[in-house]
């Protein structure tokens, strides 16, 4: 059993990657083998759409022909078990190199043929976890939980199954003091155009008091992946 892991996120030991690790470990716990990839690290860019991966007796078909950092690592996931994605959401969304990333990833094995969903050819198991500094309510606001949604499906019409675990108000920096971010989230409930930043105290408290329990969810959540593939 092997689970292959990408932080989406340009911050190698803030939020993403801490619950990244946690869910490495509780995949680990279920004796599952695993390795990340900071995609920031990476040299690619996203779909070119030169349908390569679609052509009729093509030696692409059914695989991505860039040959780019992306390319060793399609092979690595044609061999793992499970994928579990990271990002932090900007703006709505994923960072633009999760999005590349998961463009490339997913078109390749998306099949146009209509008597198959998939050129994958198997079932594995697939997650997200998503962080944001924005509380429930505001990503509901801005529609993330819609945009993950859509991609969710396509994830699972692709690998067989896909779930994904957001965790919410987030700390953006060790010290708010340092910058521009002291406005209260009241602001953004009664007035959103006006709004400019967080509680520095109140995303304090949910570091220490809630950030732990999101670890070790999402360590549960790494270890219910590999497990489910059992």
């Amino acid at each position: 059993m092997k689970l292959i892991a990408f932080n989406g996120s340009p911050r190698k030991k803030w939020n993403t990657a801490t619950l990244l690790r946690h869910a490495m470990e509780g995949a680990e716990s279920e004796g599952a083998k695993t390795k990340l990839y900071n995609l920031y690290d990476l040299d690619y860019r996203g779909c070119t759409s030169c349908f390569a991966c679609k052509r009729i007796g093509g030696k692409s078909y059914g695989h991505c022909p860039v040959k780019d950092d992306l390319k060793p690592i399609f092979r690595e996931v044609e061999k793992a078990d499970a994928l579990l994605i990271g990002s932090p959401i900007y703006f709505g969304i994923t960072t633009g190199e999760t999005r590349s990333f998961l463009e490339r990833l997913m078109f390749q094995y998306s099949a146009y043929d209509p008597e198959r969903s998939t050129l994958f050819g198997r079932k594995i198991r697939t997650g997200f976890i998503y962080t944001a500094g924005a509380t429930d309510e505001m990503v509901r606001k801005m529609g993330f939980d819609r945009n993950a949604k859509g991609t969710e499906m396509s994830m699972q019409r692709i690998f067989g199954s896909c779930e994904s675990f957001f965790v919410t108000d987030t700390c953006h920096f060790d010290d708010y003091a340092k910058y521009v971010s002291t406005r209260s989230l009241q602001v953004f409930l009664q007035h959103p155009e006006k709004y400019h930043g967080f509680n520095p105290g109140e995303k304090k408290k949910h570091r220490e008091e809630e950030f732990p329990i999101d670890c070790e969810k999402a360590h549960e959540f790494g270890a219910r992946l590999v497990r489910s593939g059992k």
